[in-house]
């Protein structure tokens, strides 16, 4: 694990409800990345996966 920042999704304050953020990954290779969610003085870091296939014809 490197433990570099590889993108902001959004830093905007959002109202209390539910909301979707998309992340276009293609630029990014298979692998575990970390992602931060902050409310108030709450902060919640989570792991994901990213895995990548080939298609192939």
């Amino acid at each position: 694990m490197m433990g570099q920042e590889v993108e902001v999704l959004t830093n905007a304050n959002l109202r209390a409800g539910s909301h979707n953020i998309n992340w276009d990954a293609s630029n990014y290779s298979s692998g575990i990345y970390f992602y931060k969610l902050t409310a108030g003085d709450k902060v919640l870091t989570e792991d994901m996966a990213l895995i990548k296939y080939l298609k192939f014809h």
